[in-house]
Parts: structure tokens; C-alpha cells; sequence
């Protein structure tokens, strides 16, 4: 289905973008302590308002 070279090249630009992101997000993360303080509760409220539908639809069901 892929090439050797495709297949290389897939590998090579996976590993490089993760250690770009690695290293942009060490960077940032006095930045994201500062303004993103409070962001968890945004994040455990997301969820569990999918959980408390996916309950209503399986209790209705």
C-alpha cells in the first residue's frame, strides 16, 4: 500500500513533530500555568455533562 521511502518518511516526520511539540510545550508551560489556571474544572464539567446524556439515553433506552 506505502512506499519504503513513504513509510520512512511517515516515521521520520511523526518522531520529529513529537519532539517539536515536546519541547514547544516545555517552553510554554510556565504560560499555561498562569492563564490556564482553572481549565480541569471546564474539563471535568465537559465530560461528565457526555456521561449524564449517555446515562439518560441508556436508562431511557
Amino acid at each position: 500500500m506505502f512506499t519504503n521511502g513513504q513509510l520512512v518518511f511517515g516515521i521520520l516526520f511523526a518522531i520529529a513533530f513529537i519532539i517539536i511539540l515536546f519541547f514547544t510545550y516545555r517552553h510554554d508551560k510556565k504560560t499555561h500555568k498562569k492563564y490556564y489556571k482553572g481549565s480541569v474544572w471546564v474539563l471535568i464539567a465537559f465530560i461528565s455533562f457526555i456521561l449524564f446524556i449517555a446515562s439518560i439515553k441508556w436508562f431511557f433506552k
